[in-house]
C-alpha cells in the first residue's frame, strides 16, 4: 500500500510538472528552457552581422538579443522532434514577444517557415571562445573616455548596432563623423571620467565578441 502511495504522488507530480510552463532560457551549461523563434533570410543575406561576420542564410546561425557571439546552442522544435545546433553571431530579434531569430537553414530544418514563429526547446552547448576580441587602445591625453564598437558608411548599419547594444549597455549613441569627405556613423559607449572604469567596459564588450576602441570622447566627436 505504501509502494502504491509512493507511485500515485510520483504520477502527481509527473502531471504538475507537464502543466507548468517550462522556464525561460538561461545561458547556463546543462540548462535547458524554452524561447519564442522567428526566422530570417533573403533580406539580410550578404549584409554584416552585429559580430562583424557575413550572414549566410544558408548557414546555421543566430541572432540573440544578449548571448555573447560563438555561443552554441541546440535548438529542438517540441512539434515534430527536429533539432539543429546554431551559433550566436548577430543581434536580434528586434520584435516584442520574439527571443531568437534563427538563420533561414535552421529554421528550414526545424520545419518553421511556414509557421514563422513557434515556442522551441533550447539547450547550452558551449561557446567557441575564438569570437574573443582585444581591446584597442587609441588614448591620448586625459579623460573624458568613452569606447567606439563600431564605425560605418551606412547610417541604418549604426543604428541597428545601436539597437543591440541598448539592451545591455547604458549611454550608447551614434555620432556621425565627416573624415576627408566621407561620412561615418560612429557608435559609442559610454561617457567616462575615469579610465578603469572605461578599461572595464572595453574588456566586456571584447569578451562577448565586439570589437572596442577605447578611445578620448572628444576626439570621435
Amino acid at each position: 500500500m505504501k509502494r502504491f502511495s509512493i507511485f500515485l504522488s510520483l504520477i502527481l507530480l509527473f502531471l504538475i510538472a507537464s502543466c507548468a510552463s517550462a522556464p525561460r532560457y538561461r545561458a547556463i551549461p546543462g540548462e535547458r528552457g524554452t524561447m519564442v523563434a522567428s526566422w530570417y533570410g533573403p533580406k539580410f543575406h550578404g549584409r554584416r552581422t552585429a559580430s562583424g561576420e557575413v550572414f549566410d542564410m544558408y548557414s546555421y546561425t543566430a541572432a540573440h538579443k544578449t548571448l555573447p557571439f560563438g555561443t552554441r546552442l541546440r535548438i529542438i522544435n517540441p512539434e515534430n522532434g527536429r533539432s539543429v545546433v546554431v551559433k550566436i553571431n548577430d543581434r536580434g530579434p528586434f520584435v516584442s514577444g520574439r527571443d531568437i531569430d534563427l538563420s533561414y537553414a535552421a529554421a528550414r530544418d526545424l520545419g518553421l517557415l511556414q509557421k514563422g514563429t513557434s515556442r522551441v526547446y533550447v539547450e547550452y552547448l558551449g561557446r567557441d571562445t575564438g569570437y574573443v576580441k582585444t581591446v584597442r587602445y587609441a588614448v591620448r591625453g586625459t579623460g573624458p573616455y568613452t569606447v567606439q564598437v563600431g564605425s560605418f558608411r551606412q547610417r541604418e548599419n549604426a543604428w541597428r548596432l545601436k539597437r543591440a547594444l541598448s539592451y545591455s549597455y547604458r549611454h550608447v549613441q551614434v555620432i556621425k563623423k565627416r573624415i576627408r569627405g566621407v561620412v561615418f556613423y560612429r557608435v559609442l559607449v559610454g561617457r567616462f571620467n575615469s579610465l578603469s572604469e572605461a578599461e572595464r567596459v572595453a574588456l566586456r564588450l571584447t569578451k562577448e565578441g565586439y570589437n572596442a576602441i577605447l578611445t578620448r570622447y572628444e576626439e570621435v566627436l
